[in-house]
């Protein structure tokens, strides 16, 4: 692999902000432990995310990026979840999904260099590979309510990505 693309990037900031919410564990000390030639080593021969990663690929500052902020800004995301997660209480999300949806939220909000659609899109990819259909509608629902009614923007899906729709529990 001749470096990792940026929906690679997020699929293993997924997966490493899951990991790091069964543990009490700040992003700075879990980074330093999982984003080493080591442990991509250890990991590559059983998932090809990890084939020929190394700790020096440019893609692994966007990781770095995301689980910080997401660390960082953990509780004002959940908040926002909350809200517009109507008729869910946020305890009953699955964390996975809960996971996916920080990870577009926090680009929505904190890294205006991703553009909304691409993190929305993304978000709902990864809620597919990972989870469910029900589960996917949820996120597209949730972030796409988000965008319109906090940053004042109708999401309008790339080209063959599906609607917006309400989420509904």
């Amino acid at each position: 692999m001749s470096g990792m693309t940026r929906t690679a990037a997020r699929e293993l900031a997924l997966r490493l902000i899951y990991e790091m919410s069964f543990f009490d564990l700040r992003a700075e000390g879990f980074l330093e432990q999982h984003l080493t030639d080591e442990a991509f080593a250890a990991l590559e021969e059983e998932d090809t995310l990890y084939e020929g990663l190394r700790a020096d690929d440019p893609q692994l500052d966007y990781v770095r990026r995301l689980i910080s902020g997401v660390d960082e800004h953990g509780p004002e995301l959940d908040e926002y979840i909350a809200r517009y997660a109507v008729g869910w209480e946020f305890a009953r999300i699955p964390r996975l999904t809960a996971s996916i949806i920080r990870i577009a939220m926090f680009e929505l909000m904190y890294m205006p260099e991703i553009p909304h659609a691409a993190a929305i899109n993304e978000a709902v990819e990864l809620a597919k590979a990972y989870t469910t259909e029900e589960a996917a509608s949820f996120v597209n629902g949730i972030l796409g309510s988000f965008l319109r009614k906090e940053c004042g923007e109708v999401w309008k899906p790339l080209p063959g990505s599906p609607a917006p729709e309400e989420p509904t529990p």
